[in-house]
């Protein structure tokens, strides 16, 4: 197993939070799947996966129907997918995935929770080198399936690590960004259940922090995760 399946086994157990948390974010991705790709999910690759995720989460049906809804409105303007980048302290590189409709609201709150918990917020652009981007699937596992021909299989549609997940009974693929679509049909062509796909930032190098160290930079990026039109955060602290 690599780099990044060793990244997930260190931040699995961070989810989302709670409940509204999830459907918050799902929602959001869901309208902005529906927006660039269609209200339809046959022929919406990634609005189909989401949903399969949404049912894994419990989420209400209405709830994802309204967020598709939300996406063929005349009147709504859509969320804008806006990243910012910048540095806790000790030195530990923090990369911020937004989903908003106000992005001077978001640019303000973000700005802040760095300022006050001794950060920096950085330009643009700035800290992409420090973070491969990858497509995350999570797929069920199939009986009598042989994983070493399985990740041979996959090579030719971009899937660089391939783990296994025993307490869940699923398989997770890391692949490179630009060959999700390629992967997902190839998945769902040969009748695998995709649970979730995920578009995650791998830290090219990690940064060892003393316990109390750990903490000051958790309690900036649970700040961060708590504001409303953040979609992800990932950082490159080691375990």
């Amino acid at each position: 197993m690599g780099r990044a399946f060793e990244y997930r086994k260190a931040t699995k157990l961070k989810r989302w939070g709670h409940m509204a948390r999830t459907f918050t974010k799902l929602g959001k991705e869901i309208t902005i799947a529906a927006r660039e790709g269609g209200p339809d999910p046959d022929s919406n690759p990634r609005l189909r996966t989401l949903i399969q995720q949404c049912k894994k989460e419990n989420m209400p049906k209405d709830n994802i129907d309204r967020a598709i809804k939300k996406a063929t409105d005349k009147s709504y303007e859509g969320y804008k997918e806006i990243n910012y980048e910048g540095y806790g302290p000790h030195g530990i590189a923090i990369f911020v995935e937004t989903a908003t409709d106000n992005n001077m609201r978001t640019v303000a709150n973000i700005r802040s929770y760095f300022t006050k918990h001794g950060g920096t917020l950085g330009t643009q652009g700035s800290l992409q080198f420090l973070f491969d981007r990858k497509a995350c699937f999570t797929i069920t596992m199939k009986d009598g399936i042989d994983l070493d021909d399985l990740e041979l299989e996959l090579i030719d549609f971009g899937v660089e690590e391939l783990g296994v997940d025993e307490e869940e009974n699923t398989i997770v693929l890391y692949a490179a960004f630009d060959q999700a679509s390629a992967l997902q049909k190839y998945l769902e062509d040969n009748g695998f259940e995709i649970q979730s796909c995920e578009f995650v930032r791998i830290p090219n190098d990690t940064k060892t922090l003393t316990d109390e160290q750990r903490e000051s930079v958790q309690k900036l990026i649970d700040r961060i995760e708590e504001d409303e039109d953040v979609q992800n955060v990932f950082t490159n602290m080691a375990d």
